[in-house]
């Protein structure tokens, strides 16, 4: 078996949102509440852990943007209660460049694999457009094509974006290679035939473990 082209998650897998917990004890200080940075992080972390639950993620909020928002704001919902307005704000925040961060060794694990002459192909679960983060982060260029659940209105774990993946990078699934860190959406692409790597969580501002990813391309030659 010979890795032709890689699929990768985005969110949680090559970026981060390491200043997400700084912003809201920002916005609260900002609107006279105290809110410590451990609460926050309590708050955000727990949303961000229902978030990725089956139950959720069978609302289809990635499907559109209108959906996504008002999802994403009622997952919010605890902090606004301590912060009124700070949902909006933090999404904002976490829909744009100043929001996330690729992991330290995304771009060196991106160039090797465009030196490899592999395709890199997201495949993300996301309602607006990745791109000028990517770009953002001069990262567009490594970048072969987009599937974006928002764009195609379907998302992982059904098998479709799995599909469009495939044909975007022209290769079967037996060739590809998908990289994710949910085992309930991008796991998924087991059931399309698509050889998968799932990552464990790390911390911010650490490696993503993601040479993993290059070490499997070159023992797949």
């Amino acid at each position: 078996m010979s890795i032709e082209a890689v699929l990768f998650d985005w969110g949680h897998t090559l970026f981060d949102t390491p200043g997400s917990v700084d912003f809201i004890v920002s916005v609260a200080t900002e609107h006279g509440i105290v809110l410590t940075h451990s609460e926050a992080h309590l708050l955000w972390n727990d949303a961000r852990m229902r978030s990725r639950s089956a139950d959720e993620i069978a609302k289809g909020r990635d499907t559109s943007p209108a959906l996504h928002r008002t999802c994403w704001l009622a997952l919010w919902a605890e902090l606004d209660t301590r912060c009124p307005g700070i949902s909006e704000a933090l999404y904002g925040f976490e829909t744009s460049a100043a929001g996330w961060s690729p992991y330290v060794d995304v771009e060196g694990v991106l160039q090797a694999l465009a030196d490899r002459d592999v395709p890199v192909v997201i495949v993300s679960d996301v309602a607006f457009d990745l791109r000028p983060i990517l770009a953002h982060y001069h990262l567009d260029r490594l970048i072969h094509s987009y599937v974006l659940s928002g764009e195609h209105g379907t998302i992982k774990p059904e098998l479709r974006l799995f599909d469009i993946a495939l044909d975007a990078a022209g290769v079967s699934a037996a060739h590809a290679l998908m990289v994710g860190d949910n085992h309930l959406n991008d796991g998924a692409a087991i059931d399309a035939g698509i050889h998968t790597l799932l990552l464990a969580p790390v911390g911010h501002g650490v490696p993503r473990g993601l040479q993993v990813v290059v070490d499997l391309v070159d023992a797949s030659v």
